[in-house]
């Protein structure tokens, strides 16, 4: 069988990888092609480029890598289409992939495309394109398959694979003596964001936040794992001459949250994972008044959370821009801390189990219904 794939992201390559392994398990003699990173060529696949020249971030670096990015899509194209694989799929990346999903169904071809585009979230429009461009979608939230079908496209839930990653999470207990946290004491997580601008934005109120707690409650206690030494040594910076009980780390996110009691975090896949551990947590957004004034026009969900976007309602707090002050933030923690941890924890295994695990064998399954005989 002819399988081709181009994931343009790490977290695209991880998936796809994770997915051509288990395949692989019952059909060794898969012929996999297209463009992939180090998870998906240790499985077995042959990559025409390297991956990191499609990731770009962005508006300016798009631009700037428009003639090479055309020049790895029209040479993809054409190797697809000598090849005729049985299937192809498109692994997020959709600026990129849902062209490529359009030429080569066009011409016969049949195409999957794996991660959803944030169309609930904006730029819905973009549905009338992909209904041209796929024959399935596959998502990996629940409320995404109906929006896909109200527009006349084939969807289907295969799962988040988040659900399988956390099986193997040691328990919080566990963790806290791996991590070096005290064990005797309430421990919030506080996630600021992975990138430099949302640290820059959101730390400064987190920080005025975790005091304003501490007040409150001398046993409480903070960790915040950063996302990479960069992020580290800004937060140190942005928290120096404050007199906080907190422990800052490089790296270890899912760890620190599997080890807290609650967690006061940025908005973004984070909160989801937090969701799935079933732990407590406030969210808050800030960013540019320049930014937000741009994005608030756009984003036409009631929710920036994910558990409150697959609930369909407010079951998390949740506070954007100038709402997102020390005192309210704080004010919604102690509240969670308190009296709410409980409901949102029962909520939490209801949205969870709406989801589901098992990612890599409900896409295969998903995958070969398309392909004939």
């Amino acid at each position: 069988m002819r399988l081709g794939i181009c994931a343009g992201e790490t977290s695209g390559d991880i998936l796809a990888g994770a997915v051509l392994r288990s395949w692989r398990e019952c059909n060794p003699n898969i012929d996999a092609r297209g463009i992939g990173g180090c998870e998906m060529q240790a499985a077995g696949f042959a990559s025409s480029h390297p991956i990191d020249r499609l990731s770009v971030m962005g508006l300016v670096e798009p631009l700037k890598r428009l003639p090479e990015l055309l020049k790895i899509r029209s040479a993809l194209i054409t190797q697809q289409l000598d090849w005729s694989p049985s299937l192809f799929l498109g692994v997020d990346s959709p600026d990129f992939n849902l062209p490529v999903e359009r030429r080569l169904r066009a011409q016969g071809i049949t195409t999957a495309h794996l991660v959803s585009p944030s169309v609930w979230a904006w730029r819905r429009g973009r549905l009338k394109g992909i209904r041209a461009s796929v024959d399935k979608m596959l998502c990996l939230l629940p409320f995404e398959v109906a929006i896909y079908q109200q527009a006349g496209i084939d969807a289907v839930c295969v799962g988040h694979p988040l659900i399988d990653d956390l099986q193997d999470l040691a328990p919080p207990e566990q963790l806290r003596t791996d991590l070096d946290l005290p064990h005797h004491k309430t421990l919030v997580a506080v996630l600021p964001g992975s990138r430099e601008a949302e640290v820059r934005h959101l730390m400064p109120v987190f920080a005025q936040t975790m005091q304003c707690l501490q007040r409150r409650d001398a046993n409480l206690s903070f960790v915040i794992p950063a996302a990479n030494t960069h992020r580290e040594n800004q937060i140190r910076a942005m928290l120096s001459g404050r007199s906080l009980n907190v422990t800052i780390m490089s790296g270890g996110g899912r760890e620190v949250m599997g080890a807290s009691d609650a967690v006061l975090l940025a908005s973004g896949t984070a909160t989801l994972e937090a969701m799935l551990m079933r732990k407590p947590m406030v969210i808050a957004y800030r960013m540019s008044s320049v930014s937000w004034a741009l994005l608030s026009r756009m984003v036409k969900t009631p929710f920036v959370g994910l558990p409150n976007i697959l609930a369909g309602r407010a079951v998390v707090p949740e506070y954007l821009q100038n709402e997102a002050t020390p005192d309210v933030l704080a004010d919604a923690m102690t509240r969670v801390l308190s009296t709410e941890a409980d409901q949102q924890i029962s909520i939490f295994e209801v949205l969870a189990e709406q989801i589901g695990g098992q990612f890599s064998e409900r896409t295969i399954t998903a995958l070969q219904s398309m392909i004939p005989e």
